[in-house]
């Protein structure tokens, strides 16, 4: 049993989560909460979360490790409250802003950063991922992995460098329940505000950017193990839609897509280790 419990209660009254599902071990959150978005009755926000997720992946078919009784969630929310249409960069940045503010707010020691498209980072290692889906009726899935416990040092071999985690840092675990409190909430209201001004984005993150002033490459229109279409140059921050700003040679470009990671060594399992 994992001694992190999360109350119902608390997510409902300072969350405003309306359906809350918690399970003991999935394959991954995000097929859980596929299975609400698919019940149109399903009172939403939606909240799945598990104590242990056996094949959690990442963007571009990627997996994502974390310790066992990590905040591993998926929430469901309504598109309307993010002014519906299709998947945009802006959507991801705005869960990452939501999450690193909520980070800081519970463990101020954290620090933690915003790197463009998905992830957040704390003293150069990974310390959560996001990955946001689109489904039908009008529903959107942000799924979000933070190493709110545990350590680097029981990740597989090979991408133990590239994490980090709350306890590595600060020297003790974050609560799933306290920062569940602070995020769902945080995210909900920063969508509904970006709905209504689509420059409240870039406000936020400008000061939690992990890029801005960094050279960087950008891995672009690849599948895992490809090589081949990258941009590199300074980042100028993102703009109003989430896209990524680099003044390269070719002038200044607006990156809606890409990978700042070499797909090549994306990590897929126990068989890379």
């Amino acid at each position: 049993m994992i001694p992190d419990p999360i109350d119902p209660h608390v997510l409902a009254t300072q969350a405003g989560v309306a359906t809350f599902v918690h399970l003991d071990e999935v394959e991954t959150t995000m097929d859980q909460a596929r299975a609400l978005a698919a019940d149109p009755a399903m009172p939403l926000p939606a909240l799945v979360v598990a104590d242990r997720q056996v094949r959690g992946r990442g963007r571009r078919g990627a997996r994502w490790w974390q310790p066992d009784g990590a905040l591993v969630m998926s929430l469901v929310l309504d598109a309307a409250v993010i002014d519906g249409g299709p998947i945009c960069p802006a959507w991801s940045l705005a869960c990452g802003v939501a999450l690193a503010e909520a980070l800081a707010g519970v463990e101020p020691a954290l620090a933690p950063r915003v790197r463009w498209p998905n992830d957040i980072e704390v003293e150069g290692g990974k310390l959560a991922g996001i990955l946001v889906e689109a489904v039908p009726d009008g529903r959107v899935i942000f799924g979000v992995g933070v190493n709110t416990i545990g350590s680097a040092a029981d990740a597989p071999a090979g991408i133990g460098r590239r994490i980090a985690t709350v306890p590595d840092v600060t020297g003790r675990a974050v609560p799933r329940e306290r920062l569940l409190a602070a995020f769902v909430p945080r995210l909900v209201a920063l969508l509904e505000g970006m709905a209504a001004d689509d420059s409240l984005l870039i406000g936020r993150y400008r000061p939690l950017c992990a890029l801005t002033g960094h050279e960087v490459t950008v891995y672009r229109g690849l599948g895992i193990g490809a090589s081949g279409d990258t941009v590199r140059g300074p980042c100028l921050g993102i703009d109003r839609h989430g896209a990524l700003v680099l003044d390269t040679v070719a002038g200044r470009l607006h990156i809606e897509s890409g990978s700042l990671s070499d797909p090549a060594a994306a990590w897929h399992g126990e068989a890379d280790a």
